[in-house]
């Protein structure tokens, strides 16, 4: 399938691993040229960046602290001098702090909302006036949102604010720009995945995903792609789940 992609400019944040990589990997393969954002992991976005320029896309790197909106303000800012807007924006940056319910700190807490809800916040608001009507926004929730989980109970509060505030974005921003959710389960391939697999719940699959196995970067990166292309262009306001049915189960 066309996925309508072709010459259309994207921008992914948390790129240097996992799923935000594989989602910067299939723009490309999609015909999209990519912006590279990522926090500390600078060797992993390079990485990415070859995956897509090997894919034969124009491709930029850029360091975006998502829990500072000034940072995140210049970044945008200095981003106009190589991209006159933006197609697609998928924000996929996150972090989890496993601990439990009772022995969650404040500052646990304030990182862990930081980054997975008021990242979100700041770095779409930024690049409000950079998206190109007909754009579409993705943000990246987590299955945790709907089910909760008290090993990491700011983490589960933070993607089901999340998933909140891209119903806000999308009445506030249609229909110039579409904006989606995709909420992942378990991933193999990031961090919280393999914790899961290898060391809290190794029988979690068998016991919890009618598809018995954890889901891979790229199946969910490949969600993602097309909820953000044009193809999918009568849905905004949504939340997609991909998890392997865990709420079935």
């Amino acid at each position: 399938m066309d996925l309508e992609l072709t010459g259309k400019i994207a921008l992914v944040t948390g790129a240097s691993s996992g799923i935000g990589a594989a989602t910067a990997r299939v723009l490309a393969e999609e015909g999209a040229d990519v912006v590279v954002s990522y926090g500390r992991n600078e060797a992993g976005a390079r990485r990415t960046i070859e995956a897509v320029t090997a894919a034969g896309r124009r491709a930029w790197l850029r360091q975006m602290n998502v829990t500072d909106p000034t940072h995140i303000s210049q970044a945008m800012a200095a981003l106009k001098n190589d991209v006159d807007g933006l197609d697609v924006l998928v924000l996929c940056a996150g972090q989890n702090i496993i601990t439990p319910f009772e022995h969650v700190t404040p500052d646990e807490w304030n990182q862990v909302i930081a980054v997975n809800l008021n990242g979100p916040f700041y770095v779409l608001q930024a690049a409000i006036p950079l998206l190109r009507d007909g754009g579409s926004v993705v943000t990246v929730a987590s299955v945790a949102a709907h089910t909760g989980v008290p090993q990491h109970a700011h983490y589960a509060a933070a993607k089901a604010g999340l998933i909140n505030l891209t119903k806000s974005a999308a009445r506030l921003l249609g229909p110039r720009v579409r904006v989606n959710c995709v909420a992942p389960g378990l991933v193999l391939g990031t961090p919280m995945g393999d914790y899961t697999a290898t060391t809290m719940a190794p029988d979690y699959a068998q016991k919890r995903l009618l598809t018995q196995r954890f889901g891979t970067p790229d199946e969910v990166a490949r969600c993602i792609v097309f909820v953000a292309s044009p193809v999918a262009g009568f849905m905004t306001g949504a939340t997609i789940d991909i998890n392997g049915g865990r709420e079935l189960r």
